[in-house]
């Protein structure tokens, strides 16, 4: 196509704030305008509009678009995408970013930003259940109740959930499952079911270390009943990519799975919770989305990365702290 067309869909929230009404938008319009770039803003208003404002993008010849905000604005902007010719961007202002990080996104909007022109596109695998679009990773269990908690909250963050985690914790009861995975049925008691087309959760939570979002594949991972003395470990190797070594986890690779239990209940999809019914049918879809990441990621940017997220923390605590 010679018209390259930027839509860029922007979700104001607590994180993002100023940086995605002022500073974000006006770095976008400065490179398209070196890159002489048509490019058309607009911001989302409600539930649901970041998909609308994309149809509505990709009725009038959008070639690209970014999306501006967290996992929640990327998942409503990314399911209006999916077997379309257009390339999503992503600008990610969320508590988690889940795909972002899985593609190794920048997390710094300015560098993000500046990865829009590299022409590096990817196809990615997404997934439905019972209908409903994720990317990432979808569950029942306590990540769901934990994601039902969290989304109540008035302030996001990682102490946030850390805070929702424990307090679930304590009241969370496992729940019996019926998991008929490709062509075997497993039951079992089970703290959480979470079927993951990428590696993490976002936060860098990896529940599924060896996903794959390119494999046309699920990992399918559960975890049984565990005892306080076990919280430790499975934070420590959550957060190292190790949970696959500890014996309370059980990790399967699967294409089509369906989730039977006692009675219909929370769901998250992306992080975003969800009811749903007491059976869940999940599928994939291979390559169902053109994506723009970086051309190479090594370790020495991840690194990188990491440091510049705790110096950006820091720098907003550095008045309270020395107050």
């Amino acid at each position: 196509m010679n018209k390259q067309y930027f839509y860029v869909h922007a979700i104001i929230n607590p994180i993002s704030g100023v940086g995605s009404k002022r500073k974000i938008p006006k770095m976008i319009e400065d490179i398209c305008r070196i890159k002489e770039r048509p490019l058309k803003i607009s911001f989302t208003e409600y539930a649901g509009h970041a998909s609308e404002l994309t149809q509505k993008a990709l009725d009038e010849g959008a070639t690209h678009i970014l999306a501006v905000g967290g996992d929640g604005t990327v998942n409503e902007v990314a399911r209006a995408m999916i077997h379309s010719d257009a390339i999503l961007g992503i600008i990610p202002k969320g508590s988690g970013n889940g795909l972002a990080r899985e593609l190794h996104i920048p997390m710094d909007a300015k560098r993000a930003i500046d990865m829009i022109f590299s022409d590096h596109v990817i196809a990615i695998d997404c997934c439905q259940a019972n209908g409903r679009t994720f990317f990432t990773t979808c569950g029942v269990g306590f990540d769901a109740a934990v994601s039902h908690k969290f989304a109540g909250e008035k302030r996001r963050g990682s102490l946030t959930y850390i805070k929702n985690t424990i307090e679930e914790y304590l009241s969370y009861k496992p729940e019996i499952y019926e998991l008929l995975i490709d062509n075997q049925t497993i039951k079992e008691k089970a703290f959480l079911v979470a079927c993951a087309n990428a590696s993490q959760y976002g936060n860098n939570a990896y529940i599924a270390p060896h996903a794959n979002i390119q494999d046309g594949k699920m990992d399918v991972t559960i975890l049984s009943p565990f005892t306080p003395l076990d919280i430790a470990p499975l934070a420590i190797q959550l957060f190292t990519r190790q949970i696959g070594r500890n014996s309370k986890i059980k990790t399967i690779k699967a294409s089509q799975v369906t989730i039977i239990r006692q009675k219909p209940g929370m769901m998250h999809l992306d992080g975003e919770p969800v009811m749903d019914d007491s059976r869940i049918e999940i599928a994939i879809l291979p390559k169902a989305l053109n994506v723009l990441t970086p051309e190479t990621t090594s370790f020495s940017q991840e690194v990188r990365s990491f440091f510049d997220q705790i110096t950006r923390y820091l720098d907003k605590k550095r008045p309270y702290i020395f107050r």
